[in-house]
């Protein structure tokens, strides 16, 4: 791999129609396409080059994002003057990132490779013993950065990846954002308003865990509770001239109103279309 070749992918443990929600919510311009049981997204700009962040420091932030509010990983891999490495995020827990500099030398935290198992649901046994391998320099100190990177992916297979032609590690970002555009299934992510933004990202938390809570019957019953709770709380605290237990039941009654409103106004966006 050439030392000036600069590029990087983003990996989601998702169907493309998963991954599109919250890759819109970044405010940049994205080419998303299905990559096997997984999606991947390539930068259509490179705004490593305008800023302070290197590529590797670009697409772990984008991946943080993405992956807060989901159910599902984001693996961001990159490679950067010789240098290759990942990153993992997984709602709130903490990033787990690993690299290789341009000869195969590892660079990274020594439970990297077992969150990055235990994350991916990968075979804690065999998998693992093979991604423990790619931090040995001993193991075979003739593969360099960009090869521990390709032999990450091809593990990544057994998990259900399976990258489009030409996306793979080596390549420039222009040739990556090349076989994108020319990938089965491929589609552009691109910001288009605070309004599709909000919708976005209300589409993203009814699908995450929440969901249930947010919209649906469970979201019924929960705030048909709170209103039957809140309003004669409100009655009560009134009569007692006790402005504590006011407070309570006006936010109780509150909460449900707002929650019953808007399961209501978005089942009418959905009858809509």
């Amino acid at each position: 791999m050439s030392r000036t070749v600069t590029g990087g992918l983003l990996l989601c443990r998702a169907e493309p129609r998963a991954a599109r929600r919250p890759a819109h919510l970044l405010r940049v311009r994205l080419l998303l396409a299905p990559a096997g049981e997984w999606s991947v997204l390539v930068p259509e700009d490179k705004p490593w080059l305008d800023g302070p962040g290197t590529v590797a420091d670009v697409l772990a932030g984008w991946g943080s994002a993405i992956a807060v509010g989901t159910d599902w990983p984001v693996l961001s891999l990159w490679w950067e003057g010789g240098r290759t490495g990942f990153a993992l995020s997984s709602g709130f827990r903490r990033t787990a990132a690993y690299a290789w500099d341009a000869a195969g030398r590892p660079a990274g935290e020594p439970d990297a490779m077992r969150a990055l198992s235990a994350r991916l649901g990968l075979d804690p046994v065999l998998d693992l013993a093979e991604l423990e391998r790619l931090t040995r320099t001993d193991a075979d100190p003739a593969v360099d950065g960009e090869g521990r990177l390709l032999a990450l992916i091809a593990l990544l297979t057994r998990a259900g990846l399976a990258l489009p032609a030409g996306l793979a590690p080596g390549e420039s970002a222009d040739r990556l954002r090349g076989a994108a555009r020319v990938a089965p299934g491929v589609e552009t992510v691109e910001w288009s308003g605070w309004r599709d933004a909000v919708r976005a990202e209300l589409d993203a938390v009814e699908e995450s865990p929440l969901g249930p809570w947010v919209r649906g019957p469970r979201a019924r019953l929960l705030g048909a509770a709170q209103v039957a709770a809140g309003a004669p709380l409100l009655a009560w605290a009134a009569h007692r001239r006790s402005p504590g237990w006011a407070a309570a039941g006006a936010v109780l009654l509150a909460q449900g109103a707002a929650s019953l409103a808007y399961d209501r106004a978005r089942a009418r966006q959905a009858e809509a279309g």
